[in-house]
């Protein structure tokens, strides 16, 4: 078989919240129905998601997530970054909605309904060895992306900044740059 589509179906409370989000976002609402049941279908170039209301719903407590593939990740998030602020007056980096700044692996995006929408590089390239840097940025990142650890991952990566010295330029930068996400999410400037 060829050509073949999935499209994440996800929950929310509010289906028109929902589309007001996705809409700041550059998609357009491609079908809206309120009865029998809440639906939402939206839409940028390829990028289909589909939404279903329930009455109720608590964002705080979503496991829904899905995963966005697109070749170049800076430039879906830099209009989506365009979007948020010409709301909300910045990139929300923290609560529900959210956004995470953008690394090398992608970054991560939390609807109002609580969604995880993961937007990543389709083609990956693995490192073959990466470094003590790297493993506690991958670590770092999931544990505040996936789990709200932002106290623990910032523990882990400052630590790994004083000690590994092998790490690129470009990994050291990466690291710094989300060591300053995190202290921003905790409120925590230096």
């Amino acid at each position: 078989m060829a050509n073949e589509v999935t499209i994440p179906l996800l929950p929310c409370a509010s289906i028109d919240e929902v589309a007001e989000f996705y809409v700041m976002l550059g998609f357009t609402v491609t079908h809206r129905q309120y009865r029998p049941n809440a639906y939402l279908s939206v839409r940028r170039e390829d990028i289909n998601l589909h939404f279903f209301g329930i009455p109720g719903y608590d964002p705080e407590q979503s496991h829904s997530s899905c995963l966005i593939q697109v070749e170049d990740t800076r430039e879906l998030y830099d209009a989506f970054a365009y979007g948020m602020r010409a709301v909300y007056g910045l990139v929300q980096v923290s609560g529900i909605p959210r956004m995470t700044r953008p690394r090398h692996d992608g970054f991560l995006v939390v609807d109002p309904g609580g969604n995880w929408i993961r937007v990543v590089p389709a083609v990956r390239e693995r490192d073959p060895s990466p470094t003590r840097l790297s493993r506690a940025l991958h670590s770092a990142v999931t544990l505040a992306g996936s789990h709200g650890a932002e106290r623990q991952a910032l523990k882990i990566l400052e630590g790994a900044l004083v000690r590994e010295v092998h790490a690129s330029e470009e990994e050291r930068e990466s690291a710094l740059e989300f060591r300053d996400e995190l202290l921003e999410r905790l409120n925590l400037h230096r």
